[in-house]
């Protein structure tokens, strides 16, 4: 059981540091896990050769520090998981009004209790998820909200000046203290709320309406922001940045495999319905997000966030799901026409330029999408022997498939494509043993590369059928066939 007392912690807990402080504690806690080769920020993936070894050099260094990347890069995540790395709970005056060491109070208050009660002081016990405090930045912020306000009725109940530490209404910043303060969006902060920030930072102090205020304050201060926002909407204040310690990078995912493993990690898609993912399908969708990052008609300075494959991947099993359940499959598995068929999980999360605009977002993400589609098709199908599919459309054959087709149905439908399941069974026994339903998925997805490559074409009238010479001029090939 935990001291209720002064007396007690002293007497029972002779191993708890007097006046350590939270930046001591935490690099004391990063040292210990290092040492023990333990995942220093669980569930963050893509980071370990980069962004994580700057934070933790930040914490070994006892640096405030600003996390600075484009959205959907984690950042908050990775602030909120700072508090793994604090103690499990530490020892708080019970009766002042911020929490304070007992062993070694900074407050004039928590001095007063320890002064006056001596070893019957009441102890209070404060868990780590109680330490962290987090401020979205917004340009109404005030003073008042981050660091507090002068309460004229508070320091007449006092009988203090109002320049009196005691007759301030603390806000968010000194209610931290002992723990983290998080602000996120830090340049939409105003000017004079950032200068309060950095005098609290470097010297303890802050003016409150022309007060001087001592806050010696313990807490380590964490922000993040987007580097957009330095000229979009505000920026960081010289000074403010001087006192910030380490300015760390974040980046998007570096390769489809490693984005993949994120979006399969976050993306909720394992329904009651048991719904399948084709490998192929995962990936286009992944790749869908990278070529978003690489197209000129996007704003690069906004980013295409990684939320946009998680998204699109719900989508995607939803739509599969939702199929399934109306066709009354046995087994309800993704298409690559899935895909096509959640484009409204793309277009929210694409800020275009002025020539994307003129497209259109539904047009613009649906190119994106065939360009994914023939990106992983062409990484797939290296190999595929795909002339005499590519033969049967060119001698004015078509095929169109209706959406209202069993999955496994789909087979007896393909087979009128001369070599086409034979190079779909190819592509699904890559995943494992074939059932109907693989190969017919298979099927679709090789079709669908060959639209994107332009050697196919397609349409709502007709289906599958010939391309025609400009797409195939565009696709910088040749028909070949006898």
């Amino acid at each position: 059981m935990n001291p209720t007392t002064l007396g007690a912690l002293r007497r029972d807990r002779p191993g708890v540091s007097a006046g350590r402080s939270v930046k001591d504690e935490l690099r004391a806690n990063v040292i210990s896990r290092l040492r023990e080769r333990r995942t220093i920020f669980p569930g963050v993936l893509g980071y370990e050769d980069s962004v994580v070894p700057q934070i933790v050099n930040a914490l070994l260094s006892r640096h405030n520090f600003i996390l600075l990347g484009l959205r959907g890069q984690a950042k908050t995540r990775m602030l909120r998981a700072l508090v793994d790395l604090l103690d499990a709970e530490v020892p708080i005056l019970a009766d002042a009004e911020l929490p304070d060491d007992p062993l070694a109070p900074i407050t004039l208050d928590g001095k007063a209790i320890v002064a006056e009660q001596g070893d019957d002081a009441a102890i209070a016990w404060l868990p780590r998820d109680a330490r962290y405090v987090e401020k979205l930045a917004t340009p109404d912020v005030t003073v008042a909200d981050v660091v507090g306000d002068i309460d004229p009725i508070k320091a007449a109940r006092l009988g203090t000046q109002l320049g009196d530490p005691r007759s301030v209404h603390y806000g968010l910043l000194p209610r931290a203290n002992r723990g983290i303060f998080a602000i996120n969006e830090l340049p939409d902060l105003a000017g004079k709320v950032q200068v309060a920030l950095f005098n609290v930072m470097q010297e303890g102090d802050v003016q409150i309406k022309g007060y001087p205020v001592r806050l010696p304050l313990d807490v380590l201060l964490v922000f993040s922001a987007n580097p957009e926002d330095y000229t979009a909407r505000g920026k960081i204040i010289t000074p403010l940045k001087d006192r910030i310690g380490s300015e760390v990078r974040t980046h998007y995912p570096r390769t489809v495999e490693e984005g993949m493993s994120i979006t399969a990690q976050e993306a909720w898609t394992e329904r009651d319905t048991g719904v399948e993912v084709p490998p192929f399908v995962r990936e286009i969708v992944e790749e869908v997000a990278f070529q978003a990052r690489d197209d000129g008609r996007i704003d690069k300075h906004s980013g295409v966030s990684q939320r946009l494959p998680i998204s699109l991947l719900e989508d995607v099993v939803s739509n599969a799901e939702r199929r399934a359940l109306l066709l009354g499959e046995g087994v309800a598995i993704a298409r690559t026409s899935d895909v096509y068929a959640s484009l409204s999980a793309i277009t929210g999360k694409l800020e275009l330029e002025y020539e994307g605009e003129l497209k259109g977002g539904d047009a613009v993400a649906r190119e994106l999408v065939r360009r994914a589609i023939g990106q992983v098709f062409t990484r797939r199908g290296a190999d595929l022997e795909v002339e005499e599919v590519v033969g049967y459309f060119a001698e004015e054959g078509t095929l169109k498939v209706p959406d209202s087709v069993d999955t496994a149905d789909l087979v007896g439908l393909f087979a009128a494509v001369p070599g086409l399941l034979a190079v779909a069974e190819h592509v699904a026994a890559t995943a494992g043993p074939c059932r109907s339903e693989d190969v017919a998925v298979a099927a679709e997805f090789v079709l669908e590369g060959l639209v994107a490559r332009r050697q196919v074409g397609r349409s709502e009238e007709r289906g599958y059928h010939a391309a025609d010479e400009a797409a195939v001029a565009a696709a910088g090939g040749r028909r070949r066939w006898n």
